[in-house]
């Protein structure tokens, strides 16, 4: 039984340890293969990033074929879209203002539209890509679909680490389904794009 650890465009598979099994030990374990410092990535499952590195792997359903996503350190460089001045102003005048539950909507909502406006087209385009379509859309420089899919796959990953980090108080009911929500649509984004890359065969035998 195995387990797998997305790293960049590599797909490594690791033996399954017991349930009981502390993450620590799996963290250890992928920072002495990767030779990345341990506290330097974070590990990812089902949208949510594993934060107790104490509480044993049972606790995140980690079991036979899952696949756990390591960000923070890629193996490869990623071109990451950088923020306007303006959207830079807006964010530093965003956290100024007091935090409300409102507020902590508006800042899910706004992640989620930024998905989907840059990078839903894209992944429907790659896909289409990878089916032998025409996507009718113009794609020059044209990447490589390795390259295409880390480059998605990892800004999928970001957005998924944003949204984690977005705090929502306890008695927030609907903050707290609205980042819910987030999570669920850009992990199935993410699946989806994984999905069409390994059922493609490009994605097979790494």
């Amino acid at each position: 039984m195995s387990f797998v650890v997305k790293w960049g465009r590599d797909r490594l598979h690791f033996p399954l340890p017991p349930p009981d099994t502390k993450l620590a030990v799996i963290r250890r374990s992928l920072a002495e293969y990767t030779h990345l410092p341990e506290l330097s990535f974070k590990l990812i499952h089902a949208g949510a990033v594993m934060k107790d590195d104490n509480a044993p792997i049972s606790a995140y359903s980690i079991r036979e074929n899952s696949t756990i996503a390591l960000v923070g350190s890629a193996p490869v460089p990623i071109t990451i879209p950088t923020q306007t001045h303006q959207q830079k102003a807006r964010d530093r005048e965003r956290e100024k203002e007091p935090k409300t539950e409102q507020s902590t909507i508006a800042q899910i909502q706004a992640e989620v539209d930024r998905v989907r406006k840059t990078l839903l087209p894209g992944v429907d385009i790659f896909l289409a890509g990878l089916r032998g379509e025409d996507p009718s859309q113009p794609q020059t420089p044209t990447p490589t679909p390795t390259q295409e899919h880390t480059r998605l796959s990892e800004l999928l990953l970001q957005s998924l680490l944003r949204l984690d980090a977005i705090q929502a108080d306890g008695t927030w009911e609907a903050a707290r389904l609205e980042r819910k929500g987030a999570v669920r649509e850009v992990q199935g984004l993410l699946e989806r794009l994984d999905g069409g890359w390994v059922g493609s065969g490009s994605g097979r035998g790494r």
